[in-house]
């Protein structure tokens, strides 16, 4: 067994002991009965809106590379996001550039580069709401605080390389031809082009007002997460403040950054329970509203996955040869 793949089981089987240590599961099971189906159709709808707002900001950012129909997006991403669900480590990555490279003359390296602005604009987005968090609730634990501060620093740091990657571009390949120079001559020219077709995927950044949209159209994704654990929030009648459903998002998202196992199962459930915890919600109950989440979450990229799969086929093997073609 690959060792990144136990360590991520390992992981994932600690964090659900410590979610789920000193619970009685009569009293979660309790709990569920008690769930308002209205507020988790609702919470539902929101996830799958969120996935389809995903998909045509994917195209924006692509456009100046090529149109792609919106099916076509909401069929790869749906995808991608299963790839990414049941592939430990974050390979499942790879497989919407390699799929969209697949149904359109944009290069994989490109729409890897695409997948980057992607994350920048999650990056702000994420970062305001957490600024807003911070501000808001200011009995915060000093961890959250010092976390806030780290992704304020790594937000930054990326911003920074990407722009200086598309407004210093000859300057910035310049650099990385001078370290390619260690690097055999065949295999120096093929970084080259990599490098280059890479650089691409950031074109959109160029275009202010394409770039101001994406800015709202990333808040608006957002904000729709928000809506989703708010309304499941209401479905188990915790009588929380709409800031306890930005405060569970933003530590979810760091929680799901961490490498566990496939699906997520371990970090989910505990980084909910986590922020939960914050506003005197009982680990039965947040436990409860943390299997739902993540049930309402994984199958909705299970199921709207399988169902594109059989016309979006992929494996590890033919994104790497997908990627050799690129640098050739």
């Amino acid at each position: 067994m690959n060792k990144k793949l136990l360590f991520g089981i390992m992981l994932g089987m600690i964090l659900i002991y410590f979610s789920i240590r000193g619970i009685h599961f009569d009293e979660t099971i309790a709990h569920l009965k008690k769930i308002n189906f209205g507020y988790a159709v609702g919470s539902l709808f929101f996830i799958v809106f969120m996935q389809a707002l995903r998909s045509y900001r994917w195209g924006v950012i692509l456009q100046p590379l090529g149109k792609i129909s919106q099916l076509t997006l909401f069929a790869v991403t749906s995808v991608g996001f299963l790839a990414i669900a049941a592939i430990q480590a974050r390979i499942g990555e790879l497989a919407r550039p390699y799929l969209i490279a697949q149904k359109s003359p944009i290069k994989m390296s490109s729409a890897l580069g695409t997948i980057v602005v992607e994350r920048v604009l999650d990056s702000l987005a994420v970062l305001t709401i957490t600024v807003a968090v911070l501000i808001l609730q200011d009995d915060l634990p000093s961890w959250m605080i010092k976390s806030g501060v780290i992704f304020f620093i790594l937000t930054m740091t990326m911003i920074a390389l990407v722009a200086g990657l598309v407004w210093r571009r000859e300057t910035a390949v310049g650099i990385i031809d001078r370290i390619l120079r260690w690097i055999p001559g065949k295999l120096a020219q093929t970084v080259h082009k990599v490098i280059h077709h890479f650089i691409d995927g950031f074109q959109v950044i160029t275009d202010v007002k394409r770039l101001f949209y994406l800015l709202i159209l990333s808040a608006v994704v957002w904000l729709v997460d928000v809506a989703a654990i708010y309304a499941l929030l209401l479905a188990f009648d915790f009588n929380l403040p709409a800031l306890a459903a930005f405060v569970v998002m933003v530590i979810l998202i760091a929680g799901i950054a961490i490498p566990t196992a496939p699906g997520f199962i371990g970090n989910w459930h505990y980084a909910c329970i986590l922020g939960l915890s914050l506003f005197g919600v009982a680990r039965p109950e947040a436990f409860s509203f943390a299997l739902v989440y993540h049930f309402l979450s994984i199958a909705t990229v299970v199921i709207l996955g399988v169902i594109f799969l059989p016309f979006n086929r992929f494996s590890i093997s033919d994104m790497t040869k997908q990627m050799n073609k690129t640098k050739g």
